[in-house]
């Protein structure tokens, strides 16, 4: 007896699922291979902002001028070298209101909001500029007023770029604006929001997103291979 013929479209029909079941998990390989390869990150000079929450600091996810802090809330803000917010260097005064505002009664109408200047070290100065003392201030402000508002109600001058990024604070650094630091890798500028305006991230891939990325493809993988398999 010959052997049984098998249909030409029964025997290319598993080709295709195998072919396509391997495509994607060599993307779901590749997405992995992305997410744990080294990048060159580019650094920058710039002033971060923060959140003084139970004591401790939290990057700000919203620049100081579309924050408006609550009456009791502390507000920081860090001259540092990074390339993203997980390496910026955070206000080294502790978040305490009490310590910032405790001859400041509270009064109707107004709020009180502890502001610490924190102007970085030595190492993370523009060349030939000495950062100043940090320093630490309680701004009474309107119910409604920004945390740039009452940064302004504490130090001047404040110096912003044309497109309203803070540049200096108390006229340090003299000049300059969120500027790459010599000798880092080839990524965008901080974001705004992290250089202290109102904006959202700075669009580059970070290692979380890419990790993210390549999970959602693995599991696609499995599903698509499990499916196939199902009806194979």
């Amino acid at each position: 007896m010959k052997p049984a013929v098998i249909p030409a479209a029964g025997r290319q029909g598993g080709a295709p699922r195998r072919r396509r079941a391997a495509g994607v998990l060599l993307l779901a390989g590749a997405a992995l291979g992305l997410a744990a390869a080294p990048a060159q990150a580019q650094e920058y000079r710039y002033w971060s902002f923060w959140d003084g929450k139970g004591g401790s600091w939290a990057y700000a996810s919203e620049g100081p001028a579309t924050v408006r802090p609550a009456d009791g809330s502390v507000q920081g803000f860090r001259f540092t070298v990074s390339a993203d917010s997980a390496a910026a260097g955070k206000p080294r005064a502790a978040a305490d209101f009490e310590a910032l505002c405790h001859d400041t009664p509270a009064r109707h109408g107004s709020k009180r909001i502890g502001v610490v200047i924190d102007f970085g070290t030595a190492a993370d100065a523009p060349g030939g500029e000495r950062p100043p003392a940090a320093r630490g201030e309680c701004a009474r402000v309107p119910e409604d007023a920004s945390a740039g508002e009452a940064l302004a109600a504490v130090v001047r001058p404040l110096r912003y770029d044309p497109n309203a990024l803070l540049c200096a604070i108390g006229g340090y650094p003299k000049s300059g604006c969120a500027e790459q630091v010599s000798g880092s890798g080839g990524a965008k500028k901080p974001s705004a929001a992290a250089s202290s305006k109102a904006a959202d991230g700075d669009g580059g891939p970070s290692a979380g997103l890419l990790g993210g990325l390549a999970a959602v493809v693995v599991l696609g993988a499995a599903a698509v291979w499990q499916a196939r398999r199902r009806r194979g």
